[in-house]
């Protein structure tokens, strides 16, 4: 009898594809596509940037082939240096991943005429698709619902305005060749419109090298769902069923989910439908998605289609089972799909956290960088998948996404998937740099979230002054305890300046602005921890090698991470995805704080500080000149989006510390006024 490795090796032989690929990509998407090559049995070459000489996707694959410095036109966007490595390894075929070049029509004409194989589309439908104003026109001869807007290509701000106006306000400014939310304005006004173009513009030409932008009626408050499709070169193809991606943040989004709680049926089937009339319009072959915007009557209009694998992709693999990456060998190869309409399921349910190196509590996310001194993914909890490219010691620097993983829980249904989420995110341990889990576990677990009644508007509606995190407010009323937004609170600690033999303290703990008196004693493995009457009973197995501590309250467990504690009782720890900052001091010592002197606050009216690390595109005064509150002193571009910076106040400015050109790091000061 044949064992499973003898079967997978005849299914190779039978189902031969290609004997060595290339991945023209970097991070997480590079490492996800190799492990489907491993699997098929292709040899895999990657390439990458000096700064990605030690990177988890070049460790795991056959070859690796440098192709220039770090900034991505000089090495994931050189087409020259690729084409060479192609030649000197004979890869057969490459698979472009997602960004960088895998919506570059001249990359892939090149391919085909060296006779390498192109994972993806033909030319013609990169052509087409990829840029939004032919795909709006042929989606309209496709009977596809499309947007009213201006279809051509803006010339100037001063057209742009006019075109605005004739359109109605509100307005999207966008660029023709991009993706991603790169090269994306919202304009409510004239002003907006002007400011909107010129951004739009610079990021365009920044991440796609075409600078040409298009105008169209900005729909508010709408749903974003997109549709998988998969097709092949014989003509047939394949709705994939939906992703819910309403949850975004500056165009680009940080929750998917498949399927949507929104559609019905009906809906669905008339998306899908579209969606594949579409591909087929323009002889499309490969896996694409074809995005739309759904308004609260569940009608739908075309927003784009991307002709590559989405970053959101694994949560339609959990639910229909399919490897989308194996998919777009096969039908690169010339085989014809496998499947029929009838065939692809909806499964239970798959949701995905996109885990960034972000400060949440910036515009809900400006970048990170730094070394990861600490990594530990949490794999151990049922149905869960991460995809990733880094790992522990991995550098997040500048010059690429700040994208650590992706994060995917499954359940078999919703309501089971974010429990799974929430779980996953209690336990994901990174240390070095900020990240967003606080917000993603908010979000994940707000009502309206929970509830389905979400839009692209989500975030600013929730949280309009910013994310603040969790918050907790104690409160004493007639000797009762009410806490918001927790069913429970913990200061779980290691007791500080005790005697070995004591078995009960009193402690004063400071959260926020508030200090609470903390009586604890202990019995056994259990503490009995009592905070202005409401008396909490704690137990917890301590493993000081373990960056997550399992502590059951009152019977409810739950996972806690203590980040940082010094000698002086300041103590950092995570809990329930939000960092909080404490001081723990016994009741002697606290008192005896009271007369530690407080250092002052910086004035920060009459500065401007860096609020990322990144590079100065821009510097627009200079010493002497007068700016009012609210004008643009300068332009931080990080991690591919351009950050205009302010002044705070009216003011004739003292100094500028920085010029065009110029690296920054978090903090750093960029003006100073008068």
């Amino acid at each position: 009898m044949l064992g499973r490795s003898s079967i997978a090796c005849i299914l190779r032989t039978l189902l031969k594809t290609f004997e060595k690929l290339l991945i023209a990509n970097r991070g997480e998407i590079a490492c996800r596509v190799i492990k489907t090559c491993k699997k098929m049995g292709i040899k895999t070459v990657a390439i990458h940037s000096d700064v990605d000489a030690n990177a988890v996707h070049v460790k795991m694959a056959d070859e690796a082939v440098c192709v220039g410095p770090a900034p991505t036109s000089k090495s994931y966007l050189n087409m020259d240096a690729i084409m060479e490595v192609i030649k000197k390894t004979r890869a057969q075929a490459v698979h472009p991943g997602y960004g960088f070049l895998s919506e570059n029509k001249e990359f892939a004409r090149r391919l085909a005429s060296e006779g390498v194989t192109f994972i993806g589309p033909d030319t013609h439908a990169i052509q087409a698709m990829g840029d939004k104003i032919e795909s709006k026109l042929l989606a309209k001869n496709a009977k596809v619902n499309t947007i009213p807007g201006f279809d051509g290509v803006v010339k100037d701000a001063d057209e742009a305005v006019r075109i605005a106006r004739e359109i109605g306000y509100p307005v999207m400014i966008k660029a023709s060749a991009g993706g991603g939310g790169k090269g994306m304005r919202i304009a409510w006004d004239d002003e907006e419109t002007r400011e909107g173009f010129r951004f739009s513009s610079q990021e365009a030409a920044s991440s796609f090298g075409d600078d040409r932008l298009l105008i169209e009626k900005f729909i508010d408050n709408p749903r974003h769902i997109e549709i998988q499709v998969l097709a092949d070169k014989h003509g047939n193809a394949l709705w994939l069923n939906e992703r819910e991606c309403s949850i975004q943040r500056r165009n680009q989004k940080v929750v998917e989910e498949a399927p949507s709680t929104f559609l019905d049926p009906e809906t669905r089937r008339a998306m899908g439908e579209q969606a594949v009339a579409l591909a087929k319009a323009v002889k499309y072959s490969s896996a694409g998605t074809v995005e739309f915007l759904v308004d609260s009557s569940k009608n739908f209009y075309f927003l784009e289609m991307n002709t590559r694998l989405q970053v959101e992709h694994p949560v339609t693999e959990c639910i229909t089972g399919l490897d989308l990456v194996q998919e777009m060998i096969r039908v690169a190869k010339g085989y014809p799909l496998r499947h029929k309409q009838a065939d692809i399921p909806i499964n239970g349910w798959a949701v995905e956290c996109r885990v960034y190196a972000e400060d949440p509590y910036k515009s809900f996310g400006l970048p990170s960088i730094g070394k990861l001194s600490q990594y530990q993914e949490p794999l151990h909890v049922p149905s869960v998948r991460v995809d990733s490219g880094i790992q522990q010691g991995s550098d997040i620097s500048i010059y690429y996404d700040p994208m650590i993983s992706k994060l995917i829980t499954y359940g078999s249904n919703r309501a089971e998937a974010l429990k799974r989420m929430e779980e996953a995110l209690d336990n994901y341990v990174i240390r070095g740099v900020a990240h967003n889990i606080s917000l993603l576990r908010e979000v994940i677990i707000h009502p309206r979230f929970v509830q389905g009644d979400i839009s692209t508007k989500f975030l600013p509606e929730v949280y309009p002054d910013g994310f603040k995190g969790k918050c907790f407010w104690l409160k004493c009323e007639k000797h009762e305890i009410s806490v918001k937004n927790s069913s429970s609170v913990c200061f779980f600690f290691r007791i500080p300046i005790a005697k070995s033999k004591q078995s009960s303290w009193e402690l004063s703990v400071r959260l926020g602005d508030g200090i609470y008196p903390v009586a604890v004693s202990k019995d056994g493995s259990s503490f009995s921890v009592e905070v202005d009457g409401m008396k909490l009973n704690v137990t917890s197995e301590w493993n000081l090698a373990s960056p997550l501590l399992s502590v059951t309250i009152d019977g409810t467990q739950r996972t806690i991470q203590r980040l940082s504690r010094n000698a002086s009782g300041d103590t950092s720890i995570q809990f329930l995805g939000t960092v909080y900052k404490l001081q723990i001091l016994t009741k002697v010592a606290a008192e005896l704080s009271k007369y530690m002197p407080e250092k002052a606050a910086e004035d920060t009216s009459s500065i401007l500080r860096s609020p990322m690390p990144g590079a100065v595109v821009a510097v627009s005064v200079k010493p002497g000149d007068m700016v009012s509150e609210g004008q643009e002193i300068c332009v931080i571009e990080a991690m591919k989006m351009q950050n205009s910076m302010i002044a705070a106040k009216t003011g004739k400015v003292k100094a500028v510390h920085c010029k065009a050109g110029d690296t920054v790091g978090e903090g750093d000061l960029l003006v100073e006024l008068e």
